[in-house]
């Protein structure tokens, strides 16, 4: 099995079967906010992706009147976890909404034909800046998570409406 750029799993697949391993964690606190007037801003790179996963199924269970967008990047189709299910979810909850963008389409081999590059700060604008008030949440790589801080101040964001984990070693 390859995993390009995941140091993670490639250790973890060079392994033997039966082979004993210490885990860690899970750590981080990333929970949606109580303030079902203020909508939430998902921002998610890669395997990012995996605490908005939890938070959409149960906001969909409980069919919470809270808007949710979620802004999901990835670098090809055939590298975005969940895809398929989000797409699922948006149809079964209209409060929650995706725009998932592929930012190395010329390495892929499966089509798209939704939005392409990475997540700007004019997609966060044309996003975050209708809505009242919203708390944006940010997963990912650590790069990405600094640069899209960057990018949601830039767009007017305050400082304590973001909060954030970072995703080492994936």
């Amino acid at each position: 099995m390859h995993f390009p750029y995941c140091p993670y799993k490639c250790a973890l697949s060079a392994l033997s079967n039966g082979t004993l391993v210490k885990l860690d964690g899970p750590f981080g606190s990333l929970t949606l906010h109580n303030i079902r007037a203020r909508p939430a801003v998902f921002i998610a790179g890669g395997i990012g992706i995996t605490p908005f996963m939890s938070i959409s199924r149960q906001a969909t269970k409980d069919q919470l009147p809270q808007r949710m967008i979620l802004l999901y990047s990835n670098h090809r189709p055939e590298d975005a976890a969940f895809l398929v299910e989000l797409q699922q979810l948006v149809r079964e909850n209209s409060n929650l909404q995706l725009s998932a963008t592929m930012t190395k389409m010329e390495k892929s081999r499966t089509p798209w034909d939704g939005r392409t590059g990475p997540i700007d700060e004019h997609l966060v604008i044309k996003v975050c800046g209708k809505l009242p008030a919203p708390i944006c949440y940010l997963v990912g790589p650590p790069g990405m998570v600094a640069s899209m801080r960057e990018t949601l101040s830039a767009a007017g964001v305050n400082d304590d409406d973001i909060r954030s984990e970072e995703f080492y070693g994936y």
